[in-house]
């Protein structure tokens, strides 16, 4: 009974869409209408007939299309060499993976994958809400409420207003790090307070006391104020205003790269906050936010460290492995908006075998920061997020993690669980509970001490 609720609460957690909560069957039946109106233009843009899209696997291991959860039957398959250039050419040095290399895979990741940024991006004006004394557990803390408010003077039909929660140790003498998270400043399930799913035992410390009595500091950045999770919201957020209101090309961003820039700017902010040490920043996110944590650690250099839970497909797990979320299930009319349209392609024109870049390649424009991978187990988590396809996305990243003289996951042999590879710059560790980083935080900022303490 109780890996079935666990099972429960995981597909709740990863099929509800943030934008939706609270709204009434009306509303929602509108969101999915006006998605697969966006979807359907996207299709005719890329000259697709929907009949010619593939259908991904269920996540349901009952129905018949269910993913495969079966290690015996992980296909064969290809990975390009992130140290050969397009040309064919080694790469000798950390020169020509900085200058030709890593330029390359960042394009292919961009035009085909997690779409461009536009040109005309406005401004963003950090107004603080209020700033204020008050505790976390039993931890005194300086807590501060701001909004980023972004220009729309070009459009003034869409307002974007980006919410961003900072909390400091009261007592800190001098600038702290900070670890910024991608979730939610209230509870949207409840009034109390937000703790991460499937932690050890009920007094166990939340992140945010870890974090604090390490003497660590930490922010909550809601994507939903960036952009909304859904199809309909692409004509709104910061993709619409830049867009004035109008549908997205195919290699336009989706909201994960919307959200990785709503990440940056909240570090355009951070170096001017007097408590925070701007060169001491992680970022962290579960899910589909753990794929938007690892997005912007590869798109955004000043980020220090990586915590990266359970991303899985679109994240650390290597897509071209059939082994749970399929790229079908990514790119279709519930999950496309993550992404640009381009990406479509690849469930109907092309495969996944034909995309010019895999996951182990977003690690590796990582390089040479820390990334840490984070999964739950198999028999709470569940299979979809391919626990090992995400360990094999940073053993194939490590040979660029070396070009730079750092070390990798020490391991190429998927390790037991409760194991913690956390001697490199790579790191992994599959702890035993279920769709959350909890269990893994006091394992996590240990390793980042290495970097930081």
């Amino acid at each position: 009974m109780k890996k079935l609720t666990s099972l429960i609460a995981l597909i709740f957690v990863c099929q509800i869409s943030n934008a939706q909560f609270g709204l009434t069957p009306a509303q929602r039946d509108s969101i999915n209408r006006l998605t697969e109106a966006d979807y359907n233009q996207m299709l005719s843009q890329l000259g697709i007939d929907k009949g010619q899209i593939r259908r991904g696997p269920s996540g349901n291991p009952k129905d018949l299309n269910a993913a495969n959860s079966d290690e015996s039957k992980v296909n064969q398959y290809v990975l390009s060499d992130p140290l050969v250039l397009k040309n064919g050419k080694k790469v000798s040095s950390v020169k020509v993976w900085n200058e030709q290399r890593r330029p390359e895979i960042v394009k292919d990741f961009e035009n085909e994958v997690y779409g461009k940024l536009p040109e005309n991006i406005p401004g963003v004006n950090w107004q603080v809400v209020y700033i204020r004394d008050t505790l976390i557990g039993n931890f005194p803390i300086k807590e501060k409420l701001l909004k980023g408010i972004v220009d729309n003077s070009a459009y003034p039909k869409i307002n974007v207003v980006i919410n961003l929660l900072v909390a400091t140790p009261l007592d800190a003498k001098r600038v702290v790090p900070v670890v910024m998270e991608f979730g939610f400043i209230k509870n949207p399930f409840s009034s109390g307070p937000i703790k991460p799913m499937g932690l050890g035992g009920a007094g166990e410390p939340t992140w945010q006391e870890q974090l604090i009595s390490r003497g660590y500091g930490y922010a909550i950045l809601e994507p939903s104020s960036i952009q909304a999770d859904n199809g309909a919201g692409l004509n709104s957020g910061i993709i619409g205003l830049t867009n004035k209101g109008q549908y997205r090309k195919p290699e336009e961003w989706g909201s994960l790269r919307a959200w990785a820039w709503g990440a940056s700017r909240a570090l355009d902010y951070f170096e001017n906050d007097k408590d925070i040490d701007v060169t001491k920043v992680a970022i962290e996110g579960l899910s589909r936010y753990g794929k938007a944590a690892l997005v912007t650690m590869a798109f955004e250099p000043r980020i220090s460290l990586g915590f990266i839970g359970s991303s899985g497909a679109g994240g650390a797990k290597i897509l071209r492995r059939n082994f749970g979320e399929q790229v079908e299930n990514l790119a279709s009319s519930f999950e496309y908006h993550w992404f640009c349209g381009n990406f479509i392609k690849y469930t109907s024109q092309k495969s996944v075998a034909d995309l010019p870049v895999d996951a182990h390649e977003l690690v590796a424009i990582c390089a040479p920061r820390p990334v840490f991978i984070s999964s739950g187990s198999p028999q709470v988590e569940g299979n979809w997020v391919d626990a090992k396809g995400m360990f094999l996305g940073g053993v194939h990243a490590g040979p660029v993690y070396k070009l730079f003289g750092k070390k990798d996951l020490g391991a190429t042999s998927f390790p037991k669980m409760g194991t913690a590879l956390v001697s490199g710059e790579l790191a992994f560790r599959q702890h035993a509970g279920g769709h959350s980083t909890g269990p893994n935080w006091s394992t996590w900022i240990a390793w980042a001490g290495k970097y930081w303490d």
